[in-house]
């Protein structure tokens, strides 16, 4: 759960708006957007739902569990509150006679909508709640210009470059909810972007349902930016980001990269330095038939090659992944294929879930399911390989120098503090600790880079010492 408080304008006592966000980074951008306007309108946010004028909440409703914290989360604020306006992908969601899930279960909210919907909350908003001033008037505060409000640390910063997804894969089911790609125009993205870098972020993590696509909606048309005609396509895009980022010395790192040919051309990027080596690349599985049940887009049996080759273009290219365990019909040859495919790609990052049969998704009626206590021991075998593949690659970082992006430096770090490689994306990858600098002169400060000797690896984590 996010949440963010958001300094008042010059109103005496502006209405309150309690705010949670649940979820993933697509929807905190959502939860973004919201809370610039919200405070572009004189409204203040609260961390609490009691004092509010009313709540917002932007729910998550993509497995079992994040539908059940959603629901919670809006019981919880309408217990505390009583006024509440629900948005997000589990107000998308329908039950088994195809009414609205959220309204079946919390008839008393005052409102729902879908995801991406930031001008229906607003509208919804101003029916209960009346907006102070206008929006013209006073300038926003804590907001990074026509990038808005973030609810992320201010050195870095989520970059959405598209909505929706093309895919029909069938354990999913965010195309109904998100609906189909559309793409951002490339110079919006772009001068989102710089605005962010002016205001002080070290680092842009880009993020769809499919960064490849980008583009693929409206055939690669080409648009404008600084009077300059950008291709609006990943490649030029992320070209673009890099020269941006360059003279602030900050990282671009890639998130949902599907591995389409089109992938290759970003290595040489990569290997450059203009942007981060680094590659999230969903892949869910490695067997043939397991990823044609799943109705993946991208060949899956040339994955490995494909991975290789990119290795072979980028040494230091890490590559995070996520996996499914336990899909329908998965059976143990397919699993072992699965754990040679983790050792053999020597993938860094891998996380894993058992097979869960989101209400909706087309798996659910393939033959073959499987218990669920054999789902959890295949994840948790996963497991286990894919920690032993990333422990072996950390300890490979043991005695390099590397870049470190401060996260928490208490005290300007004269006991220590935490941060991040190239390696490392926040929140769902390790972190590198850092020890006490043995120069007195040698400060930490949040947000800004520091060079470090890596000492030993531990567990998901590296040890190093400042320099």
């Amino acid at each position: 759960m996010s949440d963010a408080t958001v300094p008042t304008g010059s109103t005496p006592h502006p209405p309150t708006v309690g705010f949670v966000s649940l979820g993933c980074p697509k929807a905190l951008t959502d939860s973004e957007l919201i809370l610039t306007q919200l405070s572009a309108q004189g409204y203040q946010t609260s961390k609490t739902f009691q004092g509010a004028d009313l709540v917002i909440v932007n729910t998550c409703g993509f497995i079992d569990d994040a539908v059940k914290e959603s629901l919670d989360t809006i019981g919880e604020a309408l217990a505390e509150n009583g006024r509440v306006i629900v948005t997000g992908c589990l107000g998308a969601k329908t039950g088994a006679d195809g009414s609205n899930m959220v309204r079946s279960m919390h008839p008393k909210v005052l409102a729902v909508t879908g995801p991406h919907a930031t001008q229906e909350v607003m509208d919804a908003v101003h029916a209960h709640l009346p907006k102070p001033h206008d929006p013209f008037v006073d300038l926003v505060p804590n907001a990074f210009g026509i990038a808005g409000i973030k609810l992320t640390p201010r050195h870095y910063a989520y970059l959405k470059i598209s909505e929706g997804c093309n895919h029909r894969c069938t354990f999913c089911i965010i195309p109904s909810m998100r609906g189909d790609l559309v793409s951002r125009p490339v110079g919006d993205v772009l001068s989102e972007a710089r605005a962010l870098l002016e205001g002080g972020v070290k680092e842009l993590l880009v993020i769809s349902q499919d960064t490849s696509a980008y583009g693929v909606d409206v055939k690669y048309r080409t648009g404008f930016w600084d009077g300059k005609p950008v291709k609006t396509r990943m490649l030029e895009l992320v070209q673009a980001l890099g020269e941006l980022a360059q003279p602030f010395g900050a990282w671009v790192r890639l998130h949902y990269v599907y591995p389409y040919p089109s992938v290759d051309d970003i290595l040489p990027l990569m290997a450059s330095g203009a942007i981060l080596p680094y590659l999230d690349v969903p892949l869910q599985h490695s067997h043939p038939d397991v990823l044609r049940r799943m109705k993946r887009p991208a060949s899956g049996e040339k994955n490995l090659e494909r991975i290789q080759q990119w290795r072979a273009a980028c040494p230091e290219l890490v590559i995070r992944s996520t996996f499914i365990a336990g899909f329908p019909g998965e059976t143990e040859a397919e699993f072992q294929h699965l754990l040679d495919f983790v050792e053999a790609a020597e993938i860094d990052r891998a996380g894993c879930f058992a097979y869960s049969p989101v209400d909706g998704a087309a798996a659910n009626a393939l033959p073959g399911m499987l218990p669920a206590a054999l789902r959890e021991e295949r994840r948790i075998r996963f497991m286990e390989v894919a920690e032993r593949v990333s422990a072996q690659r950390l300890q490979r970082r043991v005695g390099a120098v590397m870049q470190v992006l401060v996260d928490s430096a208490p005290g300007l770090g004269k006991k220590g503090g935490v941060g991040r490689s190239y390696a490392d994306a926040p929140e769902i990858d390790g972190i590198v600790r850092l020890l006490p600098p043995e120069k007195i002169s040698k400060t930490l400060k949040v947000g800004e880079f520091t060079r470090a000797r890596i000492v030993s690896a531990q567990g998901h984590d590296l040890l190093a010492q400042p320099i």
